[in-house]
Order: structure tokens, then C-alpha cells, then sequence
């Protein structure tokens, strides 16, 4: 009988961006829950670090900084030997990027795994296939791929949801400042996000500023607050001109703006009624709560990227069917005026808004 493998050392590497390292975590889950014993490390970048810092299942945390040119190569070498120094026994790559393929291959580590990309392939002891055409399949499946490799197998989102820790000190400091606003225990809070890290992502101010309009009118226990990067204050100021434009001085009080850490974001999406917001990462932070959301795709699929988590959640996903270049690579806009986004309306965003807190007060009621 063949006798079961149990390393005792295992490091996972998830590079760059903050909705990749979310899709990480139920893989997180499944490697505690496989091997019990093992002491589990994380390598992640400072921006996407809050994700897994509290993470429950992992014994370390490891933050390397984005460097570039002989600094970075330099800071890499001595990172490769600290870790070989560390003796793991198991390392997985969910990036296989340039940078993490060499980091996991200076770990020395006997088990390596990651995805056969063509020139860098060689640095695995284990290499799991990347198809390079765009898949109907979610991300999450396809990080599940590498845990295939050694025998763990995908589990049901129900089960094994994405999951960020909320933090008791970013849940007061997000009390306290959304008191200071003027917002009371008892209002309805929707959370809207205005910006996204590319523009094939980014839906327009005007479209906000509307959405939020059609979202206050009628409902004076409602409050809007509008989140942004700091790269894009521009963004969230002119949102926020143009709604106070369309509902009246006299409802300013109910749209606020602000911007917050990624803890206080997922501390605010446990204080929300409803989440709204572009295909990126605050809107995956947002899904590692049970807070409803309504999604803005534009050339990416719901089917890839939706929240991953138990279906009882409410989850909508407003877009555009029927369009002859969705999905697409997000490198040139082929009709040249991003219209999976220009075009999708207000008034569609808020079907499904309405949608996702009609079966939110269900779900409350039972």
C-alpha cells in the first residue's frame, strides 16, 4: 500500500494583483484542511498582504516588495536563500509569473508546482497545462488546477467560499467614521465603487452619478458612500459633483465619500445593504462577506470572476449579452469605445440592484 504524503513545510506564491490572492484562499482552506500538521507560508505583495494576513489557516505571512531592475534581482536572491534555508518540502505558484517561477525555483523545495508556461516551465518538478484562450470557467477552478496536480480536489463554493478575515479595530474605525458622516445604525447603506485598475473596466462617472440619483429618489433611509483608489480621487470627486447635482442640495447628506484601507473596506461591506461596483478587487473583497452584490462586467464573464461563495448570497450580474467581442483581452478595445461598459444603463444596473436587495429582505425575513 502506498504510503500517504504529508509535507511538513508548504509555501504558497500569489504575486501582484488584490482579486488573484482572493481567489487563492479556498485553496488556502483545502491545504489545511489536507495537511492538518504542515506549516503553511504565503508569499504576496504589500498591496494584496491585508487579504491574507489574518488568515486563519496559515502560519506565516511573507511581504516582498515590487522591485525592479539589479535591486530587486539582488532583494530576490537573498528572499531564494532565506527559503532554502527554510526546507520546504512543497511549493505552489499560483502566478508563475517571471519573478514567482524563480522564486519557487530557488527554494530547492523537492515538490514544485505551477503552470507549463512555455520558458520558465522547467523551474516545476510539476507542470499543470494554462490553455491561453479566454475559458467560461472560474478563476478559482483554475487555481484548483495546481492542487489537483497532487490530489486535492476542487471543492463546491458553498463549502469553500473566498474568505477575508474582518479585523474588530478597521470595523470601529469604520463605525466611527461613517458616524461622522451622519450615518446612523439604522440606514441602509450602499457601497458604490467608481474606479478599476484598467479602462475596459470602468464604468462612467455620468452612469454613476445617475445610478446613485435613481438609488436615493424615494428611499430617505438610504446613504451612498462612494469608495475609490487614491488614484482616483478625480473619479469619485466628479461622481459625487454630479449625483449632488441630480438629487439636490438637500440630500447632499446622504452621499458621502471616502477612501479606505482594505481592511476598513471589508469592515464596510459587513455595515452595507448592498455592494456595487466594477469586475476587480474591492468588488472580491466584497464577496468574501455575505454583503449582496451587483457586479459591473464589461469584457470580462460573470462566469469567471463572480463571487465565489454559498449561492444563498444574493449576487447579481449586470452586463451586456450578445456582443461579438466580449470576453476580450483587455489590450484593444476592437469597436474602440468600450461599449460592453458605455452602453450598459443605468437603469440595468438598477434592476439588478433592486433585485439583490429584494432577495436580500427575503433572505432576512425566513
Amino acid at each position: 500500500m502506498k504510503q500517504q504524503w504529508n509535507p511538513e513545510r508548504i509555501l504558497l506564491i500569489r504575486l501582484r494583483e488584490i482579486g488573484d490572492v482572493v481567489f487563492t484562499t479556498p485553496a488556502i482552506r483545502a491545504l489545511r484542511q489536507h495537511f492538518p500538521t504542515a506549516h503553511l507560508s504565503y508569499i504576496v505583495e504589500p498591496l494584496a498582504a491585508p487579504v491574507v494576513a489574518g488568515n486563519p489557516h496559515l502560519d506565516d505571512v511573507i511581504i516582498v516588495p515590487r522591485r525592479r531592475g539589479a535591486g530587486g534581482l539582488l532583494h530576490d536572491l537573498a528572499l531564494g536563500r532565506r527559503l532554502r534555508a527554510a526546507r520546504y518540502d512543497l511549493v505552489i505558484d499560483f502566478h508563475s509569473g517571471p519573478r514567482s517561477s524563480v522564486i519557487a525555483w530557488l527554494t530547492g523545495a523537492r515538490t514544485r508546482v505551477g503552470y507549463d508556461v512555455p520558458g520558465r516551465g522547467w523551474m516545476y518538478t510539476k507542470r499543470v497545462p494554462r490553455p491561453t484562450e479566454i475559458r467560461a470557467r472560474h478563476a478559482v477552478q483554475n487555481q484548483f488546477d495546481l492542487l489537483n496536480a497532487i490530489g486535492i480536489a476542487t471543492p463546491d463554493a458553498t463549502y469553500s467560499p473566498t474568505e477575508m478575515v474582518a479585523n474588530s479595530r478597521a470595523a470601529a474605525e469604520v463605525n466611527e467614521r461613517l458616524t461622522a458622516l451622519g450615518v446612523r445604525n439604522d440606514d441602509e447603506v450602499i457601497v458604490i465603487h467608481v474606479s478599476a485598475g484598467n479602462p475596459f473596466r470602468r464604468w462612467p462617472p455620468d452612469s454613476f452619478a445617475t445610478l446613485i440619483a435613481m438609488l436615493l429618489s424615494g428611499h430617505p433611509r438610504r446613504h451612498v458612500v462612494v469608495v475609490a483608489g487614491a488614484s482616483d480621487r478625480d473619479a469619485a470627486a466628479r461622481v459625487m459633483g454630479e449625483s449632488i447635482d441630480r438629487i439636490g442640495p438637500a440630500d447632499r447628506h446622504r452621499i458621502v465619500s471616502a477612501e479606505f484601507t482594505l481592511d476598513e473596506l471589508r469592515a464596510l461591506t459587513d455595515r452595507a445593504a448592498l455592494y456595487i461596483g466594477g469586475d476587480s478587487g474591492p468588488m472580491h473583497i466584497a464577496s468574501t462577506s455575505t454583503v449582496p452584490i451587483v457586479g459591473l462586467y464589461g469584457p470580462t464573464l460573470p462566469v469567471r470572476s463572480q463571487p465565489w461563495r454559498a449561492p444563498q448570497w444574493p449576487s447579481e450580474a449586470a452586463q451586456l449579452e450578445g456582443l461579438p467581442c466580449r470576453p476580450c483581452n483587455q489590450r484593444v478595445c476592437e469597436p474602440g469605445d468600450f461599449r460592453c461598459l458605455t452602453q450598459l444603463t443605468p437603469d440595468d444596473v438598477l434592476e439588478a440592484a433592486e433585485r439583490a436587495l429584494d432577495r436580500a429582505a427575503e433572505i432576512k425575513s425566513h
